[in-house]
C-alpha cells in the first residue's frame, strides 16, 4: 500500500513538472537546441538533424528565386519567421515551437531589435538561427541605389548585434524584404559572406486571411514540394493560431524538421553533394521530356577541305563572264529577258578564307547495286523498243559479274542478244 502510494506521488510529481513545462515560456525554452526527441513530450515533432552550411560556398538559395536551396532529404522542412520581433506573437511563436523541440530560423529587423532587444534575446537562447532583414523592411530593394541599401543592410545588421550583445549569436544569414532581389544587393552581402535566403514556399500569412487558410496554403505547398524552406512570419497573430496544427500534422504526415546553422572554425559544414542542393535533382534513373544541353563538338585531328569561295557557287559554271555593256545588247537580241537587279552587295574581300569544312567519309557515297532480275525485266521493258518487247520476255540468263558492272537503270542489251540498229536524229 504505501509502495503503491509513493508511486502515485512520483507520478503526480512528473505529471506537475511537465504541466509547468508547457505553460512556463521560461522553463520550455531551456529544452535542448536540437534534440531528436522532446524530453517530457513524446508525442512532439522535434527536430531531426542540424544542418551546417558554408554561406560562402552557396551564396544564394531558395528556388522561389534561386536554383539552389538547402541540401534537404525528402520530407525534410527548414522553418523560418520574418519581421520580428514584435510582442506578442513572437514571443507566442517561440512558446509553440520550444513545446514542440522544434529549432528554426528568424530574420530580425533593425528597427525591432532596437526597440525590443530582449525579445531578440529569447530567440538566441532558445537555441534558434539568427539572421538579419534590413533596418526598415523597404520594400523597393530592387530598384533604389546600391549606397542606400548597403545602409539598410548596415544598419539593421547593427541594430541585432547590439540587441545580442557581448554573447552574440548572429548567424550570416539574410533575407531580402518582400523577395525584391537585385543583383547588386547580392553582390554586396556575397562580399561579406552572408548567404542571401529566399523560400521554397511561402504560406501568404501576411495577407488578410484566415489563419485556416494559412496552414491550408502552407501544407499542400509542401506536399507539392516534398521539402523545402517554409516563409513565416512571426508577427502576425493568424501565424501563431495556424502554427500548432502546421507543427502537429507535419508530424502524422511524415515530415522531419531540420535545424539550419552557419558553419564556423570549430563547426564544420555538413558534407554534401552539388546535386543535393537541387529541390529535385536529374537522376539518371528517371525519365526526362526533354533532351539534355549537348556541348561544342571539336573536330580534332579531323582533315578538312576549305570552304567553297564566293566565284565557286557562279551561275556561269566557268564561262567567262561578259561585261554588263555586251551582255545587255546581246540578251536584247536574242529576246531574252534581262535578269532582275539585285540587291546591292559589299565587295567579298579576296584572300584565302579561314573557314574549313570536315571531309566526309567515303562510305557516305556508297550505292548498292540493284542486280535482282525482277528489276533488271523491269528496266528492259521500259527501255526496248515495242518491236523487242516480245524477243525481251523469253527466258534469259544473266552473267552476275556483267550486272554488277552496270549503272543502275541501264540495260545490257548485247546480252541479251540483241543487235543495236541504227538510231536515226530527230
Amino acid at each position: 500500500m504505501r509502495m503503491c502510494k509513493a508511486l502515485n506521488i512520483q507520478a503526480a510529481r512528473h505529471a506537475a513538472a511537465a504541466l509547468l513545462l508547457v505553460l512556463s515560456g521560461t522553463c520550455v525554452a531551456a529544452l535542448p537546441a536540437s534534440a531528436a526527441d522532446c524530453p517530457g513530450h513524446p508525442w512532439a515533432l522535434g527536430t531531426s538533424r542540424t544542418l551546417v552550411v558554408d554561406p560562402t560556398e552557396h551564396p544564394r538559395i531558395g528556388t522561389m528565386q534561386y536554383e539552389e536551396t538547402l541540401p534537404l532529404e525528402d520530407h525534410e522542412v527548414v522553418l523560418t519567421f520574418d519581421d520580428g520581433p514584435l510582442p506578442p506573437h513572437s514571443a507566442q511563436v517561440l512558446d509553440i515551437l520550444a513545446a514542440q523541440c522544434v529549432k528554426a530560423t528568424f530574420f530580425i529587423i533593425g528597427r525591432m531589435a532596437r526597440s525590443f532587444p530582449e525579445g531578440v534575446r529569447r530567440v538566441r537562447d532558445a537555441g534558434h538561427s539568427i539572421g538579419t532583414h534590413t533596418q526598415n523592411h523597404p520594400l523597393s530593394m530592387n530598384r533604389m541605389p546600391i549606397e542606400r541599401a548597403r545602409q539598410e543592410i548596415d544598419d539593421g545588421i547593427a541594430a541585432t548585434e547590439s540587441a545580442l550583445g557581448a554573447a552574440g549569436g548572429l548567424s550570416p544569414f539574410f533575407r531580402i524584404p518582400g523577395l525584391l532581389r537585385a543583383e547588386a544587393v547580392e553582390d554586396y552581402l556575397a562580399s561579406k559572406g552572408i548567404q542571401t535566403w529566399s523560400a521554397d514556399f511561402p504560406a501568404d500569412d501576411w495577407r488578410h486571411i484566415p489563419a485556416a487558410r494559412v496552414y491550408d496554403l502552407a501544407m499542400k505547398r509542401l506536399e507539392a514540394k516534398g521539402k523545402g524552406i517554409l516563409l513565416l512570419h512571426d508577427i502576425q497573430g493568424r501565424t501563431v493560431q495556424a502554427l500548432p496544427k502546421i507543427l502537429h500534422d507535419l508530424k502524422a504526415r511524415g515530415f522531419r524538421i531540420v535545424h539550419a546553422v552557419a558553419a564556423t572554425p570549430d563547426r564544420p559544414k555538413t558534407p554534401t553533394e552539388p546535386q543535393e542542393w537541387q529541390l529535385h535533382p536529374v537522376s539518371e534513373t528517371v525519365a526526362i521530356a526533354h533532351w539534355p544541353k549537348i556541348r561544342g563538338f571539336v573536330f580534332a585531328d579531323t582533315p578538312t577541305l576549305p570552304a567553297p569561295a564566293l566565284p565557286d557557287l557562279d551561275w556561269r559554271a566557268g564561262r567567262p563572264a561578259l561585261a554588263a555593256s555586251q551582255e545587255r545588247p546581246r540578251r536584247l537580241a536574242r529576246g531574252v529577258p534581262l535578269p532582275l537587279p539585285r540587291p546591292w552587295q559589299p565587295p567579298v574581300p579576296a584572300g584565302d578564307t579561314a573557314i574549313t569544312l570536315p571531309i566526309p567519309d567515303q562510305s557516305l557515297f556508297a550505292i548498292q547495286e540493284k542486280t535482282q532480275p525482277a528489276i533488271a525485266q523491269a528496266a528492259i521493258a521500259v527501255a526496248l523498243p515495242a518491236a523487242a518487247k516480245a524477243a525481251a520476255a523469253r527466258p534469259m540468263s544473266f552473267n552476275a559479274n556483267a550486272s554488277q558492272r552496270m549503272i543502275p537503270g541501264s540495260v545490257p542489251i548485247a546480252e541479251r542478244g540483241l543487235k543495236p540498229g541504227p538510231v536515226s536524229a530527230r
